[in-house]
């Protein structure tokens, strides 16, 4: 329903041949794109593009020749250690959000699988032990900041549907104990619901809510969110988190904001889809 909005089309006009838009993730003065290839997947897969849509396929084929080596980032390398690994890290979670068919970015979720598998062996993480099979995997420890541990988008992009019962269980607990949430999404306790539901803050707690789901018992642990959800349903039956959740990220997905009835569809629309992957989640619960 948000394919053809204004912003999807003027987005699709901006990628280049190669498949990308501009720089990768930072957003440079130098690029010549107002928006970063990382920006225009996240609005284009929200309006609902797919690997069947041929910007998509173009882009995920850009993305598997940059993990190849076959082309760099036209980002500026950042002088860390582990930038080779935060690269591969997110081509890597950008590819699989979109296919399950690519073995270079499979190989790189595959790394993260035991590394994380082996950071929650005892039930619990354990820091410890993610520095370990870090430095095994890759050869340098974690050097702090985003690679400090696990809890950013990218791993919890990557790693949905990777897991198994007691990992991701774990994980799913730790997370939402984290007091400074989710690196790159939201920066308090996801254990604390937003105070205002009509907000920008909320729109950015509910985006690391969605990365939770699909991971074992996210739909048990997260029941207290879809009540919350349920209960700021207005008269009609609708949502509304109120013009101030404009970001650019999550929304809009409809052309004109302008228009109250605009605004309430696309977080009617967001909110149910996010209702039916929590849902999800609780019928695969474990004894159900």
């Amino acid at each position: 329903m948000h394919r053809d909005s204004r912003w999807a089309l003027e987005l699709l006009a901006l990628q280049d041949e190669q498949g990308k838009w501009g720089s990768f993730h930072s957003l440079s003065r130098a690029s010549r794109s107002p928006v970063t290839t990382e920006q225009a997947l996240r609005r284009l897969q929200r309006a609902g593009y797919t690997m069947t849509d041929p910007c998509i396929q173009r882009a995920v084929a850009y993305m598997e020749r940059c993990l190849s080596g076959e082309e760099t980032l036209p980002d500026r390398p950042e002088k860390t250690p582990d930038w080779d690994v935060f690269v591969s890290l997110m081509l890597a979670a950008w590819i699989v959000r979109f296919t399950p068919n690519s073995p270079a970015a499979n190989r790189i979720a595959d790394q993260w699988t035991r590394i994380i598998t082996r950071s929650f062996a005892r039930g619990a993480y354990c820091a410890a032990e993610y520095a370990f099979a870090y430095r095994e995997t890759f050869g340098l420890l974690p050097c702090g900041g985003r690679m400090k541990d696990f809890v950013n988008f990218y791993p919890l992009a990557l790693l949905r549907g990777r897991l198994d019962q007691q990992t991701g269980a774990a994980l799913v607990e730790y997370v939402l104990a984290k007091e400074d949430g989710v690196y790159y999404v939201y920066d308090r306790p996801l254990s604390l619901l937003p105070a205002c539901f009509a907000s920008r803050e909320a729109s950015q707690y509910l985006g690391a809510i969605e990365l939770l789901t699909g991971y074992p018992s996210a739909g048990e642990k997260l029941r207290f969110v879809a009540d919350w959800i349920l209960s700021n349903r207005n008269a009609a039956g609708r949502w509304d988190m109120g013009s101030g959740a404009r970001d650019g990220v999550y929304f809009p997905l409809s052309s004109n904001w302008r228009r109250r009835d605009a605004r309430e569809a696309d977080c009617t629309y967001r909110m149910q889809a996010l209702l039916r992957a929590l849902s999800a989640g609780q019928n695969d619960a474990p004894g159900r």
